[in-house]
């Protein structure tokens, strides 16, 4: 197996638009064609002409989420690899112990790019793709307590999966490899079942709120230690999880979710069936003149090659000023099991879940606010 990290990498896209690849080398020249394309009640009035892809807090999000993703060779192929979802505690219902991934879910991509990197030099890894790379079918169970897998080229093992029969269980996954060599798809599996090591939904929020603040000339943990009840030495990105952003606290400021008054770096918030908040995610643009929303998360709930962080979109009538929770919207995100096999999830799609157990909400950051300022001034 050959491994070799490319310095350039690619750029994480998933789809095509016109759009971007103008706002990519035309700056200057998109706001001013959409602006020009606004009429009277049109709801591109209310926004700041600046595009996805574009200039200012947008392109400086972007920056933040590009960090997530580092392009290798790995055996023969080239792969654009995202950094892994963390899961917390969900699959250790049955195992009877805990784990705990890298950092808690809460370290960014400085800290976890090096273990990653490691990790895909280790013999393990070594072994695990040498296997996928042989001939035949052949089921992989990994022990995520254990940090281990083993293979099984079992007819009877494989044929269950194949019927949807999955043997499989939260802590011990199964997965069906077809022997056509290593996947993106099998690399994450390895990643995050053996080598713990990813971003929880919070962290990577507050990853992409830190580069934010960062850009704009704020210390973000500083500024959030300013507040009372964040105890003593304390880590801020580890403070800063789900729960604190569903919370009233009082350094977040709770918007509207009416699309018109929606920003770059509100933070959208999804709950569970007890009303608590379980899921965050950040705005990364809001495209007021085509009816676009792009927003950007990390979790596991996605299809194969989405797991992880990656970006999102929702579609509106630019026409019509919706609430998110309008059922009009084109939410484009699926949400499917990590593991083909494992148990349907309760919605199909982020649009569901976000109107789901009273709805969903939006807040902001206020201590955000000056480095916002001062990268819109620039």
């Amino acid at each position: 197996m050959m491994l070799r990290f490319l310095r350039k990498p690619f750029m994480p896209v998933r789809k095509f638009r016109p759009a971007a690849l103008f706002s990519m080398f035309l700056p200057g020249v998109l706001p001013f064609l959409i602006a020009a394309d606004s009429g009277p009640g049109h709801l591109a009035r209310y926004a700041d002409p600046a595009r996805i892809w574009g200039p200012g807090i947008e392109g400086v999000i972007e920056e933040a989420h590009r960090l997530c993703f580092k392009t290798y060779i790995v055996g023969d192929r080239v792969m654009n690899l995202r950094i892994p979802f963390a899961q917390n505690g969900e699959r250790d219902t049955l195992s009877g112990q805990g784990w705990t991934f890298l950092g808690g879910g809460k370290s960014g991509p400085a800290g976890l790019w090096p273990a990653i990197g490691e990790i895909l030099e280790s013999e393990d890894f070594k072994r695990y793709t040498g296997v996928l790379s042989g001939p035949g079918e052949k089921v992989i169970t990994f022990d995520i307590p254990r940090r281990s897998w083993t293979v099984s080229r079992d007819i009877f093992d494989i044929g269950r999966m194949k019927v949807g029969s999955y043997g499989g269980l939260p802590h011990r996954p199964n997965a069906l490899v077809s022997g056509g060599g290593v996947r993106e798809a099998d690399v994450y599996n390895y990643l995050y079942c053996v080598g713990w090591t990813g971003m929880d939904c919070s962290g990577y929020v507050w990853h992409v709120l830190s580069h934010i603040a960062r850009t704009g000339g704020v210390d973000l943990g500083r500024a959030l230690g300013r507040f009372p009840d964040l105890p003593r030495g304390s880590d801020p990105a580890r403070y800063a999880g789900t729960w604190f952003f569903g919370s009233n606290h009082a350094g977040l400021e709770a918007v509207p979710d009416r699309i018109s008054g929606l920003r770059p770096a509100d933070i959208l918030l999804f709950r569970g069936s007890g009303g608590a908040v379980v899921h965050s995610a950040v705005i990364q643009s809001v495209d007021l003149s085509s009816g676009l929303i792009r927003y950007l998360q990390s979790t596991d709930e996605a299809p194969q090659d989405e797991r992880g962080v990656h970006d999102s979109f929702i579609h509106f009538d630019p026409r019509r000023d919706k609430t998110l929770m309008d059922g009009g919207l084109i939410w484009t995100q699926s949400r499917c099991p990590p593991f083909p096999g494992e148990a349907a999830l309760p919605f199909s799609g982020d649009g569901e879940r976000y109107r789901a157990f009273g709805g969903g909400r939006v807040v902001r950051l206020k201590a955000l606010a000056p480095a916002l300022n001062r990268i819109r001034r620039r």
